[in-house]
């Protein structure tokens, strides 16, 4: 038996103010998309915004349904958007920010498991990294590289 080490690294901004110009741009878009999401039994509310190699910014909000799995998360309404609207397109990068609704979380927020997951088959198809940044309501952003970070362990088409 052998251990197995795996390291991440991500850089850690204050608050959106130290992002550079597009990239807090991107966040403020997502942060405004936010306010939209249909959250109804959660109250948890999502925005993502998706940067493209196109210049196309692309954003998303949680849609919730009454049955459960059939609503979708802000990141992959987002992420299926370009694919569908795009489909040549580059993601490179994209900006999430979540909270609950009765209060403004300042801990970033990541994306879940589906989302990771779903993000990940984008960086495949691509061949090439993409940015992300979350965060709460406010506070600090989180921005990791490659969606590699947040899921080492990556399923892929070279397991099918």
């Amino acid at each position: 038996m052998r251990e197995l080490n795996i390291n991440t690294a991500f850089k850690v901004y204050d608050t959106v103010n130290e992002l550079d110009a597009a990239t807090k741009l991107l966040m403020e878009q997502a942060i405004e998309v936010r306010k939209t999401a249909y959250a109804p039994y959660s109250k948890f509310s999502v925005g993502a915004a998706l940067e493209l190699d196109n210049g196309e910014v692309v954003l998303g909000t949680n849609q919730e349904n009454a049955a459960y799995p059939s609503g979708l998360c802000a990141e992959r309404v987002a992420i299926f958007y370009a694919g569908s609207q795009f489909p040549n397109a580059k993601v490179l990068k994209i900006c999430i920010t979540a909270s609950p609704n009765d209060r403004d979380s300042d801990i970033p927020i990541p994306p879940c498991g589906a989302c990771r997951q779903s993000i990940a088959e984008y960086e495949f198809k691509q061949e090439k990294p993409i940015e992300i940044y979350f965060m709460g309501a406010k506070g600090e952003v989180y921005k990791s590289e490659s969606l590699k970070n947040l899921l080492p362990f990556m399923f892929d088409k070279n397991y099918l």
